[in-house]
C-alpha cells in the first residue's frame, strides 16, 4: 500500500510532470526531424516538368535532360518515319509536360536510319486483284503495269526500277514495283530477264 501511494505520489509530483513533459517534447522534436529527412531523401514535394524531347538528337536529349536533373535510357527504335530526322526522337515516356521527381528515367524511342527492308511476296502466277492488294498491305507502292501478250491474265514478273525480281528479295518499304501481266490474247512471248518489254 506505502508503495502504490508513493507511486501515485511521484505521477502526480511536479518532477514527473516536468520529465514527461521533456520526454514528450524529444519524441515531437524526433519525429519531425525523421519526417524532414524522410521528405527531403525522397523528393517529396519536388516536381520537374518532362520536357518535349520530340525531333531531338541524342546529345541534345543528354543536354536537356542533365539541366534538368532528369536520366534517358533509348528503348529500340520505331518503325521508320519520314517526318521526323534519323535517329530522332520518335516517341517518349512520360511524355512532355509530365510531372516528375529529380532523377527520373525518360524512355526515349529513336527514328532508324531508313525504312526496313521486306521480303518480296509470291504474287506471280496471282491475278492483278490478288497480287496488288498484298504488295500494297506489306509497304510497296504499285508502279507501272505492263501488258505482254500471254494466254493468261496473270502476274507473269515483277521488276524494280527496271530490273527483274524474284519472292524472296528483299526491298525498302514503300519501294516502287512495276508489275507485268498476260493480256489474255493467247500469245506468248519471252521476257527477258533485266529489261522491261
Amino acid at each position: 500500500m506505502e508503495i502504490l501511494k508513493g507511486l501515485f505520489k511521484f505521477i502526480y509530483s511536479k518532477t514527473f510532470l516536468i520529465q514527461l513533459i521533456i520526454a514528450i517534447t524529444m519524441l515531437v522534436i524526433i519525429c519531425f526531424v525523421a519526417l524532414q529527412w524522410l521528405e527531403s531523401s525522397t523528393n517529396h514535394d519536388q516536381r520537374i516538368v518532362v520536357p518535349s524531347l520530340s525531333k531531338k538528337t541524342l546529345d541534345e536529349v543528354g543536354t536537356i535532360l542533365e539541366a534538368k536533373d532528369l536520366r534517358y535510357e533509348v528503348q529500340d527504335s520505331a518503325n521508320y518515319n519520314p517526318d521526323y530526322p534519323r535517329y530522332s526522337v520518335i516517341e517518349q515516356n512520360p511524355v512532355a509536360g509530365n510531372m516528375v521527381k529529380e532523377n527520373r528515367k525518360i524512355y526515349v524511342t529513336l527514328n532508324p536510319s531508313g525504312y526496313k527492308k521486306i521480303v518480296v511476296p509470291n504474287v506471280v502466277q496471282k491475278t492483278r486483284r490478288q497480287a496488288e492488294p498484298k504488295l500494297v498491305a506489306l509497304g510497296f507502292r504499285i508502279g507501272t503495269i505492263t501488258t505482254v501478250p500471254n494466254m493468261s491474265s496473270l502476274v507473269l514478273e515483277l521488276r524494280h526500277k527496271g530490273k527483274k525480281i524474284k519472292p524472296g528479295d528483299k526491298l525498302m518499304k514503300t519501294s516502287v514495283i512495276d508489275l507485268v501481266v498476260g493480256d489474255e490474247s493467247g500469245k506468248r512471248v519471252n521476257l527477258s530477264p533485266d529489261t522491261k518489254s
